[in-house]
């Protein structure tokens, strides 16, 4: 598959987690090698062995598997004729007893992953070669009753040890030397006992300078009496040593004759190694096992991108019965790019034999070549270059793309002039389509829309935005073209209507009365906290009417439309006598005639019978001061009426 594709959806990152669960060096570097697969048989089989470990694991944790490495390199070490040291074989005894408390543990859980189990059985009985090892070496030395001539010659060295010693004492306390000591302390110099003798008397004592004071004032002397003995324990050293090399060599070559088994057993650790590293990672991302399906459908059940964790929003797609095209629009940031990347990771993750984060009885399409083109489509940094980079990568799809393709596309023609740009994406979706490929593109392009809901095979999809909070809810819908949402955000942000609607007819070519929406959806501020406090109140006291057939009179509080703007106020104070009322709109009086007004909600329902209106139509000012003045009088200030 396409090296590109890896690295843009993240399939590397995927196996570093992967990896992080193995135990041994081996298993890492296998796993880092693990590629999509072709055929649908291994890929079940990997997937229903990941299945058992994960059963395995729930019952137990703890699976002993050992670390391979030394134990290749103590193999290869004995086929060159070199002995395994007595240091180096405690790690091949631990080794050797994972083997049999490996074959056991399988054993116990044949109930729960009877297919997993079986692989242990290829793991010869090694119980016989640990034991012998086991009781030659003990404490990373070989054992006094490794064998008898060691034992024997063993026991004869403690006994000369012994001697020269107890005869060392005996000369430090004897008149003979007793005026030539600096001290009667008898030390050892290079494995041989010594006297310190007072330099000026090294003549007056037979026997060998084997090292000097620092100070230089005493040296360190073997006296004659002692160095018959010291010879002697120097030849029974050698014969120790030689000994223990021909333990070893011994033990060596034992485990040499087990070279097949113990091969076996480097094998199946490995793969256990791999496949429980597998099975951690699956239960950490909450995965299950998809169907996998080769007529190129895809049904994705809430599932999640795994470097998302919590933050993940479910997918839910079902997608390639009747199309083989979809084209996915909405607003920046609400998650078109992550939809791309969520169906082609966990495609390439099925593909792979591994389990995937989505709900039981989600399907994956067997795909042969996985395309990808995925820039930085919410970058306002693009230029030609990049533009040209894209393109590129999108001429080596073209000609690389089979019906047995998956082609994920991110803000296809972006970079460029727009309408080319839009013409380039409709033409190259054409070609891929063509050429039997399953497409995923997303686009800003309106055109690209049309283009979808007016081709056959192509089906529009768009990413649901929430113009209420702002905010994309990253769930994707089927059938439906979106928008990007800035006029609807530029609308809810206080741009002037005026500017809306004429960007929309530059757009769309269309009138859209951005004025009327923002009057429906806007309230002053007070009104707004008056609605929400007693609307409730309302609808529960509201009964059916029937207005009556004439025009209707209105009262302070009465919520009213302008019928000729499509404004929302609230009627303020009238009728005058010519039937006009003074209406309050945001923070403007106007005065209306009765006939221009309609009644939305009565007054009455929404405001408690002694409501103080002054917080709707009184500035806070003025409500402060009339406040002030009704205590006392204040010098040099007057209420003048709003």
């Amino acid at each position: 598959m396409n090296q590109q594709a890896f690295e843009v959806l993240g399939f590397y990152k995927i196996l570093e987690e992967i990896e992080s669960y193995a135990k041994t060096n081996l298993a890492k570097k296998t796993i880092r090698k693990l590629r999509p697969l072709q055929d649908k048989g291994r890929m079940e089989q990997s997937i229903k062995e990941i299945e058992e470990a994960m059963k395995i694991i729930e019952i137990s944790s703890s699976v002993p598997i050992h670390t391979l490495d030394e134990m290749s390199i103590y193999l290869s070490q004995a086929k060159k004729g070199i002995y395994i040291r007595a240091d180096q074989f405690p790690f091949v005894i631990s080794f050797l007893e994972h083997c049999t408390k490996l074959k056991q543990f399988m054993k116990d859980k044949e109930y729960a992953a009877p297919n997993v189990s079986l692989y242990v059985q290829s793991i010869p009985d090694v119980r016989e070669l640990t034991e012998e090892i086991a009781r030659c070496i003990r404490h990373s030395n070989v054992d006094d009753y490794a064998s008898s001539d060691l034992a024997y010659l063993r026991r004869q060295l403690s006994i000369l040890t012994d001697r020269v010693k107890e005869k060392a004492s005996q000369l430090v306390k004897s008149k003979k030397y007793t005026g030539y000591l600096q001290d009667k302390i008898v030390s050892e110099r290079n494995g041989h006992l010594t006297l310190s003798v007072k330099r000026e008397y090294r003549t007056k004592i037979q026997g060998s300078v084997l090292d000097t004071s620092a100070s230089g004032a005493t040296v360190f002397i073997e006296p004659i009496e002692l160095a018959d003995m010291q010879a002697e324990i120097e030849t029974m050293k050698l014969a120790e040593e030689s000994e223990v090399e021909r333990i070893l060599y011994e033990l060596t070559e034992k485990l040499l004759a087990e070279e097949e088994a113990i091969n076996l057993a480097i094998e199946t650790m490995h793969y256990y190694d791999v496949l429980f590293a597998k099975a951690k990672y699956s239960r950490v991302i909450a995965a299950k096992p998809p169907f996998l399906s080769e007529d190129y459908t895809i049904y994705l059940k809430e599932a999640r991108h795994p470097m998302l964790g919590d933050k993940a929003v479910p997918l839910t797609i079902s997608f390639g019965e009747e199309h083989r095209a979809l084209v996915i629009t909405g607003p920046n940031t609400g998650g078109k790019t992550v939809t791309l990347k969520t169906i082609g990771l966990l495609t390439m993750m099925a593909q792979s034999g591994l389990l995937i984060p989505a709900k039981a009885g989600s399907k994956i399409a067997i795909f042969q070549h996985i395309f990808v083109d995925i820039g930085d489509g919410q970058s306002i940094e693009q230029n030609l270059s990049t533009f040209s980079s894209r393109l590129v990568n999108i001429i080596d799809i073209l000609r690389t793309t089979n019906d047995r393709s998956l082609v994920l596309l991110d803000e296809l023609g972006s970079g460029t002039d727009p309408g080319e740009g839009m013409a380039l994406a409709i033409v190259i979706l054409e070609q891929l389509y063509q050429k039997g490929a399953t497409l995923f593109a997303t686009t800003h392009y309106s055109e690209m829309k049309e283009f979808a809901d007016q081709t056959e095979g192509f089906l529009n999809g768009t990413m649901e935005f929430d113009i209420n909070t702002l905010r994309p809810t990253y769930k994707l819908l089927l059938g439906q073209s979106g928008r990007s949402q800035a006029f609807e955000i530029a609308s809810k942000l206080g741009l002037h209507p005026k500017l809306i609607e004429k960007a929309h007819q530059i757009t769309y070519k269309t009138f859209r009365n951005f004025h009327h929406e923002q009057n429906l959806k806007e309230l002053d501020f007070q009104q707004q906290i008056v609605i929400n406090k007693y609307a409730r109140k309302a609808v529960e006291k509201k009964t059916t009417k029937t207005l009556p057939s004439r025009e209707p009179i209105f009262e302070r509080g009465d919520n009213v439309i302008l019928t000729e703007t499509d404004e929302m106020g609230i009627v303020y104070q009238g009728p005058d006598v010519q039937g006009r009322y003074i209406v309050q709109v945001r923070q403007e009086k106007r005065t209306v005639n009765q006939k221009r007004l309609k009644l939305y909600i009565k007054g009455t329902e929404l405001y408690p019978q002694d409501y103080d209106f002054d917080i709707i139509f009184k500035s806070k000012e003025y409500r402060k001061i009339n406040k002030q003045q009704k205590r006392k009088h204040i010098e040099d200030v007057w209420l003048e009426e709003e």
